[in-house]
């Protein structure tokens, strides 16, 4: 098995980013989400690196040692596409797949739709790409599910990071592995007078994909560096739409692939399911919808071994 090794690289966006690498060969990118670090991406950087692939697996604008500025405003997602593709250059690499969990699916689905000419081809686990609607989306948010739904909930600076940082084993227990607390709505909606947290359960043990070693490794990460800077991205929905106005009906032309779990509550919403019924539209090459059974919102650390399969048989059938 390859070994996993870390260094700081600049990017051409200027910031200083901890990358984790394994192998040698063409690049591919992966880019996770919230609330994670390149740890979410161990398995697959090794499985790629033995497949002849030089996996990156950067902590990303916010988080771990990577660090970045307090303001708000920097977490547009100009600014996330911009750290990724910055650090092909640096990494030697002309173009890169670019992967993306979560909230770094947008930034893997932006990257193709801003810059075709460096991504090879585009995945992303478990967020599809939204197309840029009419309206600023909190505006949508509130219409459609209303105030208490998560992201509307983290639009304060305050509460939510408080509430996140108060006992961090907890929060992570119960991020991954808690059993979701839904109600009649079928949405995350954060209960009057609660919080975030309050939405999952505390599970009584960690389920197999999920040790207290990663629990550990988690709250480190966070004990050092916090919240408040990787909830800044979602602080940024209203400015995204504001700054991709000029990609407003734009298709994303790169070759892709979208990986969900069966059980994962980002897909299971109605807007999402929508946006899968309409996807060949916005993305013509689109290769294929692989749905993961029993499986829910944490999809590369759940289903170690088939996602890392799915990336290798994608990347090798790209076309350059």
């Amino acid at each position: 098995m390859s070994e996993i090794t870390h260094r700081i690289v600049r990017s051409s966006s200027g910031l200083r980013m901890r990358v984790a690498e394994a192998g040698e060969g063409p690049l591919v990118l992966l880019l996770h989400g919230f609330p994670e670090s390149w740890y979410s991406w161990r398995h697959q950087l090794t499985a790629l690196a033995d497949a002849g692939y030089h996996a990156v697996a950067p902590d990303q604008r916010g988080y771990g040692a990577t660090g970045g500025p307090d303001a708000v405003d920097q977490y547009s997602i100009l600014h996330l596409a911009g750290d990724a593709l910055g650090l092909l250059p640096a990494l030697g690499a002309e173009r890169a797949v670019v992967v993306g969990h979560d909230w770094g699916a947008p930034v893997a689905w932006h990257t193709a739709l801003l810059r075709p000419d460096l991504v090879r081809g585009v995945v992303g686990l478990s967020v599809p790409p939204f197309p840029r609607g009419d309206k600023f989306p909190t505006a949508t948010l509130r219409h459609l599910i209303g105030d208490a739904y998560y992201m509307l909930y983290f639009q304060q600076p305050g509460p939510a990071e408080a509430e996140l940082a108060h006992d961090l084993p907890t929060t992570f227990r119960r991020m991954f592995a808690g059993r979701a607390r839904l109600g009649e709505t079928g949405m995350p909606l954060v209960p009057e007078g609660g919080g975030f947290l309050d939405l999952f359960e505390d599970p009584a043990e960690l389920p197999d994909w999920l040790t207290e070693a990663d629990i550990d490794f988690y709250t480190a990460e966070y004990s050092a560096h916090g919240f408040a800077r990787p909830l800044n991205w979602y602080r940024n929905l209203d400015r995204n739409w504001e700054l991709t106005s000029a990609w407003h009906g734009a298709r994303i032309e790169a070759p892709a692939l979208l990986i969900v779990g069966e059980r994962d509550l980002v897909a299971a919403s109605p807007h999402a399911r929508d946006a899968l019924d309409g996807l060949h539209h916005h993305v013509p090459r689109l290769q294929e919808i692989l749905w993961l059974p029993g499986t829910g919102h944490w999809t590369q650390q759940e289903r170690p071994k088939e996602v890392s399969e799915a990336l290798i048989q994608f990347v090798q059938g790209l076309d350059d």
